[in-house]
């Protein structure tokens, strides 16, 4: 062993293996190694406190492929086709803000926590769902769900789609917001804002980082009072293009809504309706098309 580190650049070699681990272990944390870091707290239904909680009045439920109204809560499926690119417009109509819920991969907060849309959905009892911003996959962005804190420090000028107790939409920049502050049911860092006031605020050559111009894409729009767009749409594939973020927009603003914000899109793009998912999916690996998420938004 000494002869062994007496030659000529062996602790070179030695030292090169040893970076080489700690780099494979530090992308393996960053990437791959899952770090619950809090149990979220499990949300429960109740007839007396509808501030934070879902409804559970006893109406009549009639669902279709396509539609789906009872209790408080009505949903309309249409689709479209739009650009080359077949879109999906989900009208989401409560009768108070408690519908609108958001979730955690495997009910908890961390990096590297991961699920499908579909299973989230489906272990929430979700009507409706679709796949959030994908927190864990940076480590700064507010992070603010069902009226928890998770995290505070800003991704630089992001947008954050803020929804108060209301259910009320609004944008706000995270460079000169204290997320402390906002006193919110939920905080979404993703973005940009495609709509404000009823106003397209993207232009023809706004992205998302290196994005293509065209993909998929999963919106969510506040047109009224309890009342909510979201658009999907399908990409990446032969029979659709996909669509830029000011044909989203565009899409939003014809549509009526008022404050319009883009979620994670590309391969995390997924729309789930009355147990099952809807658009052609492309972001997964192995059997499934579906990519594992962090987080989703549902209505239930």
């Amino acid at each position: 062993m000494k002869k062994f580190l007496a030659r000529p650049f062996r602790w070179a070699i030695i030292y090169g293996v040893f970076l080489l681990a700690s780099s494979g272990f530090i992308l393996l944390k960053a990437f791959v190694l899952p770090d619950r870091q809090i149990v979220a707290t499990t949300q429960t239904t109740t007839t007396t406190d509808t501030s934070t909680t879902a409804t559970t009045e006893n109406t009549e439920v009639v669902q279709t492929d396509t539609s789906y109204s009872g209790n408080g809560l009505t949903i309309s499926l249409t689709e479209q086709r739009i650009d080359d690119t077949t879109v999906y417009l989900v009208d989401v109509q409560t009768d108070d803000p408690s519908h609108l819920l958001t979730a955690l991969a495997d009910n908890s907060y961390g990096r590297n926590i991961k699920e499908t849309t579909s299973t989230i959905a489906a272990a929430n009892d979700a009507i409706l769902a679709i796949n959030g911003d994908f927190y864990g996959f940076r480590s700064t962005g507010f992070v603010v769900r069902n009226g928890t804190l998770y995290r505070d420090s800003a991704n630089g000028d992001t947008d954050a789609l803020v929804i108060d107790k209301n259910g009320d939409f609004s944008i706000v920049n995270e460079a000169t917001t204290d997320a402390s502050t906002l006193n919110a049911q939920q905080v979404l860092s993703f973005g940009p804002a495609l709509v404000e006031n009823s106003a397209i605020v993207v232009d023809e050559s706004t992205e998302v980082g290196q994005s293509a111009a065209s993909n998929p894409r999963t919106a969510i729009g506040q047109i009224g009072t309890n009342h909510y767009l979201i658009v999907v749409s399908e990409g990446r594939t032969d029979d659709s293009q996909g669509l830029s973020l000011y044909q989203l927009a565009q899409v939003m603003k014809d549509n009526g809504v008022q404050t319009g914000y883009n979620l994670d899109g590309g391969g995390s793009t997924t729309l789930y309706f009355n147990g099952k998912v809807v658009n052609q999916t492309v972001g997964g690996s192995g059997q499934s098309s579906e990519r594992a998420v962090s987080d989703i938004v549902y209505f239930k």
